[in-house]
């Protein structure tokens, strides 16, 4: 999940845990909206700070690829694959050829009778 995503997130639950804090506790309008403020608030900040903590800790490096390497086997795989591919299109037409001589056949036998 990406930072921006998590501190929306964590925003709204703060948002819905201090309207139920606030319906539970307050008496009036004003104690309702102060406690949603103040949850919304400190779960924005805690989430920033999650957030923060979380990229301080995370590890970017750079990593060898051997781009030659696979390169190579993209090819092989590739001429695998025409190969199947050719061995796929002779079957259907010997398939298709067979078919075709079959109903053939039965066309002469329904002839004959």
């Amino acid at each position: 999940m990406l930072g921006e995503n998590f501190v929306y997130f964590f925003t709204v639950q703060g948002f819905f845990v201090g309207m139920i804090f606030g319906i539970l506790k307050s008496l009036d309008a004003i104690g309702l909206l102060s406690y949603t403020f103040i949850f919304t608030m400190f779960f924005y900040l805690f989430s920033h700070i999650i957030v923060a903590l979380y990229y301080r800790t995370m590890t970017v490096g750079g990593y060898y690829f051997p781009k030659e390497i696979h390169e190579k086997e993209l090819d092989i795989y590739l001429k695998e694959i025409k190969k199947r591919e050719k061995i796929i299109d002779n079957a259907s037409k010997i398939t298709e050829a067979a078919a075709k001589v079959n109903s053939q056949m039965k066309e002469a036998d329904k002839d004959d009778t």
